[in-house]
C-alpha cells in the first residue's frame, strides 16, 4: 500500500514524532472550532444582550447530547479503518467507506428530525428560565437542521484520521470558520438577527466543511476513496462499526445526559450564572483540547498496531498519549486561569458575569489534568474491542456518578462549588478504573485467552477479533 504525504505508517519507525505529526494538526483543529464557537458567544455577548448569551448557553449541552448520538459511531469507523489500515486490507477499507458515509448522512437526516420535535419539551424540562426560552428554542431549531453536515464532516473527518491525515481537516476548517465568524459578523450587527444570525452562521460553516470533507474523499484514489458508482452498505462492516461505535454512542450521551442534569442545576441559579459559567465553558474547551486529541490519537495508533500485530507498540503508544495530553491540559489550563479575567471579558462587560466564570474556571481548568487519563485509557479498551466495557465504567463511574450527585449532596450543599466539584471527582473515578482494565485487557491479549468467562470482558466480538491477530501477526 503506497502512502501519500498525508498518510502516516503508525507500526514502523519512532512513536513520539510521530504521535506529535497526528496530534498537533488534531489540536490545532479543535483549537480552531473552539475560536470559531467563541466568535459565537462573542459576537453575541458583545453586540447582543447577556440574555441572548444565556440562551445559546441553555442549548450548549442539549446540542452536544444530539450530535453525540451519532459521533460515537465515528469512533467505531475511526477503529475498523485504521486496523484494515494496518493490515493492509483495501479491500475492506472500499466496504468501510461508504457504508460509513450512509450511517452518516442518514443518520444525520433522523437526528434532525427528531431533535426539531423535541427541542422544545427538552429545553423546558431542563428548567430553562421562560425570559430565554423562545431565543433557545430558535437557536437549537436551527442548528439541529445542520445536522445532516455536522455527521458527514465528523465520520468523514474519522476515516482521514484513521490513514494519519489530521491535516486536510485542519485546512477544511480553517475555510469553513472563516464563513462562519464573517456571517456572524454580518448577519448579527448589520442584520440584527440576534441568535437566528448566530445559528444560521454556524450551519452554513458546517455546510461548507461537509462538502469539503466529500470532495476529499471522492477524488483522492486512495484505499479509502469514496466512488459513488460502486457505493453500497456492506452489513458486516456496518455491523463492525456498531460493534465498537454504539457503546461509545451511549457513552457519549451518557456524558451529555449528565451534563443536562448539571446544566438544569445551574439554571436554578439565574441566567446572570448562566451566562457567566457559559462564558467560562467557552474556555473550558481550549483546556480539554488536549485530551480530545490524544483520545482521537490512541484510536488511531492501537488500531492500526493491532491491525499490524505490532503489540508493543500499542502500549508506547498509550504512554506517549498519556504523557502529552496531561502536558497539554496543564499548560492551557494554567495559562487560562491566569488570564481569566481577561479572557472572560471578551465575552461580557458585567462583572456579576465574569464572577461567576471565574468560579467555574477556579474549580475546573487544572482539575482537566485528570481528564487526558480518563479519555486515552477509554480508546485504548475501545481499539483493543472493549468498547462495551469502557462505557459501563463510564457511565458508571461519571454519568451515574454526577446525576447521583446533583440529585442526593447538591439539595443538602446548594452551592456551584459543590455543583461543580462533581466534575473533577468523577473524572479521578473513571480514570483510575479504566486504567486498571485496560492493563487487564492488554494482558489478555498477550495471553492469547478467546475464550473468557469473566463479566469484564463484555464484548467478545471485539476482543476475539483483537486475539485473531496474535495467531496470525503480521
Amino acid at each position: 500500500m503506497i502512502m501519500n504525504k498525508y498518510e502516516i505508517d503508525m507500526c514502523h519507525g519512532p512513536l513520539a514524532g510521530k504521535i506529535l505529526l497526528f496530534a498537533v494538526p488534531l489540536m490545532a483543529t479543535y483549537v480552531l472550532q473552539l475560536l470559531f464557537n467563541a466568535a459565537d458567544l462573542v459576537v453575541i455577548g458583545r453586540f447582543a444582550s447577556s440574555r441572548s448569551l444565556a440562551s445559546i448557553g441553555a442549548t450548549m449541552n442539549l446540542n452536544s447530547l444530539a450530535i453525540n448520538v451519532f459521533c460515537g459511531l465515528a469512533i467505531g469507523s475511526n477503529i475498523i479503518v485504521a486496523r484494515a489500515f494496518g493490515e493492509k486490507n483495501p479491500e475492506l477499507m472500499r466496504k468501510a467507506v461508504p457504508t460509513t458515509m450512509i450511517l452518516a448522512f442518514v443518520g444525520g437526516v433522523i437526528l434532525m428530525i427528531a431533535g426539531l420535535l423535541l427541542a422544545k419539551p427538552a429545553l423546558q424540562w431542563m428548567n430553562t428560565p421562560p425570559e430565554i426560552l423562545p431565543l433557545s428554542c430558535t437557536y437549537i431549531c436551527i442548528c439541529f437542521c445542520a445536522i445532516p453536515f455536522i455527521m458527514v464532516y465528523n465520520f468523514g473527518c474519522a476515516i482521514l484520521r484513521a490513514v494519519g491525515d489530521t491535516r486536510r481537516p485542519l485546512y477544511f476548517l480553517v475555510a469553513a470558520g472563516i464563513v462562519n465568524v464573517a456571517l456572524n459578523l454580518f448577519l448579527v450587527i448589520v442584520c440584527k438577527m440576534d441568535v437566528a444570525g448566530v445559528a444560521l452562521a454556524t450551519a452554513s460553516s458546517h455546510l461548507i466543511a461537509a462538502a469539503l470533507i466529500l470532495r476529499t474523499l471522492l477524488k483522492c484514489r486512495a484505499s479509502y476513496a469514496l466512488n459513488l458508482r460502486r457505493l453500497a452498505f456492506d452489513r458486516k462492516a456496518f455491523g463492525e462499526i456498531l460493534q465498537l461505535g454504539i457503546p461509545a454512542a451511549i457513552q457519549s450521551s451518557g456524558f451529555a445526559l449528565s451534563n443536562i442534569v448539571i446544566q438544569s442545576a445551574i439554571n436554578s441559579f439565574g441566567s446572570t450564572a448562566i451566562a457567566g459559567t457559559t462564558a467560562a465553558l467557552g474556555l473550558e474547551g481550549f483546556v480539554y483540547v488536549g485530551s480530545f486529541s490524544y483520545h482521537q490519537t490512541s484510536l488511531s495508533f492501537v488500531s492500526q498496531n493491532l491491525g499490524g500485530g505490532k503489540f508493543k507498540r500499542i502500549l508506547s503508544s498509550l504512554g506517549w498519549c498519556y504523557l502529552w495530553g496531561v502536558v497539554s491540559c496543564g499548560i492551557i489550563g494554567g495559562a487560562c486561569f491566569l488570564a481569566g479575567r481577561q479572557l472572560l471579558g471578551f465575552f461580557s462587560s458585567d462583572s456579576e458575569v465574569i464572577a461567576w466564570g471565574l468560579l467555574r474556571m477556579k474549580m475546573l481548568f487544572l482539575a482537566y489534568m485528570l481528564c487526558p487519563l480518563m479519555d486515552v485509557s477509554c480508546g485504548g479498551l475501545r481499539s483493543l474491542g472493549y468498547s462495551l466495557t469502557a462505557m459501563f465504567v463510564t457511565l458508571a463511574g461519571a454519568c451515574g456518578f454526577r446525576i447521583w450527585f446533583v440529585r442526593m449532596i447538591l439539595p443538602r450543599h446548594r452551592t456551584m462549588e459543590v455543583l461543580l466539584l462533581s466534575y473533577p471527582i468523577s473524572w479521578a473515578i473513571v480514570a483510575l478504573v479504566s486504567f486498571a482494565i485496560l492493563i487487564y485487557a492488554y494482558r489478555q491479549l498477550l495471553c492469547h485467552r478467546c475464550k473468557i468467562a469473566t463479566p469484564l470482558l463484555l464484548l467478545r466480538p471485539g476482543v476475539t477479533r483483537g486475539m485473531r491477530y496474535l495467531v496470525n501477526p503480521k
